[in-house]
C-alpha cells in the first residue's frame, strides 16, 4: 500500500518523534524545512492557550517557506496527544488542533475512536504508537490510520521487542503506514527500517543534540557523549517503562542499578511521577542509538548527514544483494 499523499513532500523517509519539553516550534519548523516530519507533544505548550500560538507560528512559517522554496517545500508537521486519563486538557488540545487542521496526529498511551474520527473530520491522519501486536490491532480497530511500533532501544516510553519481530507480526495483517522507532540515528538504520517492512523511520534522541532543541547544554552533551550502555530502562519515573540517560539518574542522587518499581496509578504526565525528581526535566530520556551522535549541530546539517548516509547505505546494499 502506498503512503498517503501527505508524505509526498518528505525528502527523507523520517518522522522526528515528539520530545517532551525538548520539541517546540523552532525545532519542528527546522525539521519540516529540512524535509522530515517535525512533531511536538501538545503538552509542551503551557499554558494550554500557548498551543494556539505555536500552531499559528508553525503554520505561518512553513507556508512562507513553501512560497519562497517551491522546489523544496516543507514536510508536514505532527502533534502528539497523550490519550491517558491523566491528561485533563486533551479535549481542549484536540479542539485547538482542529482549528489549525493539524495534518498528522500521533496518539500515545491509549487509543480512542472519537479522537480518530475528529482528526479525520478535519482531513488529518492518525498514527498510534504501540509496543506490541496486541495494541497495534486495537489501534487499527479504533480507526488509527497507521502505526508506530516502538521497539527495544527506543528513547522515552519504549517496548522490549525486537524491531524485526514487531514489524513482521504487524505486517502479517496490516499494509498501512508504519514508522519504526528504536535506536535509529544513522542513515543505514533508516534503510534497515524499510528493509524490515516499515515505510518510515521514527527518530527522536538524535534531535536532542541539535541547535534548535529546547534542551539544556548538559542534556545535549549527554547525548553526544553517550552510548548504548549508558541507557537505563525503568518504570520508576512515570509508571511506564522508558529509557533514560544513566548520567541524569546519577546526578539526581539515585542508583541506576537499583531503582524501585514505579506505579502507573500515581503517574501524572508532565508534572512529576513516582519520585521527587521529574521525568524529562531531571531524568533525561534517550534511546540506545546515540553512539552515532558526535556533536551538537543545526537540524539541517544533521538531516543532510542522514541523507548522505542513507544513499551510501543503499548503494552498498545493492552491491551485497545476492541475485
Amino acid at each position: 500500500m502506498a503512503l498517503p499523499a501527505i508524505f509526498d513532500r518528505l525528502r527523507l523517509p523520517v518522522i522526528a518523534s515528539p520530545l517532551f519539553i525538548v520539541s517546540g516550534p523552532e525545532l519542528v519548523i527546522a525539521q519540516c524545512k529540512a524535509g522530515v516530519v517535525g512533531s511536538f507533544p501538545a503538552l509542551n505548550a503551557r499554558p494550554q492557550s500557548l498551543l494556539d500560538e505555536w500552531l499559528h507560528q508553525i503554520s505561518e512559517e512553513l507556508a512562507a517557506w513553501d512560497r519562497d522554496h517551491p522546489d523544496t517545500p516543507a514536510a508536514p508537521f505532527a502533534v502528539n496527544q497523550i490519550v491517558h486519563r491523566s491528561n485533563d486538557r486533551l479535549e481542549q488540545d484536540i479542539a485547538t488542533c482542529a482549528k489549525w487542521k493539524v495534518p498528522i496526529t500521533i496518539t500515545s498511551l491509549g487509543a480512542r475512536e472519537e479522537l480518530n474520527q475528529a482528526v479525520h473530520g478535519w482531513g488529518g491522519i492518525v498514527l498510534h504508537d504501540v509496543i506490541d501486536d496486541r495494541f497495534a490491532r486495537k489501534a487499527i480497530e479504533k480507526g488509527a490510520d497507521g502505526l508506530i511500533p516502538v521497539a527495544a532501544g527506543a528513547g522515552g516510553h519504549a517496548g522490549t521487542q525486537s524491531p524485526f519481530a514487531l514489524v513482521q507480526e504487524i505486517r502479517s495483517w496490516f499494509d498501512g503506514p508504519v514508522a519504526l522507532s528504536g535506536a535509529i540515528a544513522h542513515g543505514r538504520s533508516i534503510l534497515a527500517a524499510q528493509a524490515a517492512g516499515a515505510d518510515l523511520a521514527y527518530i527522536g534522541s538524535a534531535f536532542i543534540a541539535t541547535a534548535e532543541a529546547n534542551a539544556e547544554a548538559n542534556y545535549k552533551n549527554g547525548i553526544v557523549g553517550g552510548r548504548a550502555g549508558d541507557i537505563v530502562y525503568s518504570d520508576l519515573f512515570t509508571g511506564v517503562h522508558g529509557n533514560y540517560l544513566r548520567s541524569s539518574i546519577e546526578a539526581s542522587g539515585l542508583d541506576p542499578d537499583n531503582l524501585p518499581k514505579g506505579d502507573l496509578k500515581t503517574m501524572n504526565f508532565g508534572s512529576g511521577g513516582n519520585t521527587k525528581v521529574k521525568a524529562w526535566k531531571d531524568i533525561w530520556g534517550s534511546g540506545q542509538g546515540i553512539g552515532n551522535i558526535h556533536a551538537v549541530r543545526p537540524v539541517a546539517e544533521f538531516v543532510a548527514q542522514l541523507q548522505s548516509e542513507y544513499r551510501d547505505a543503499y548503494q552498498e546494499l545493492q552491491a551485497k544483494i545476492i541475485r
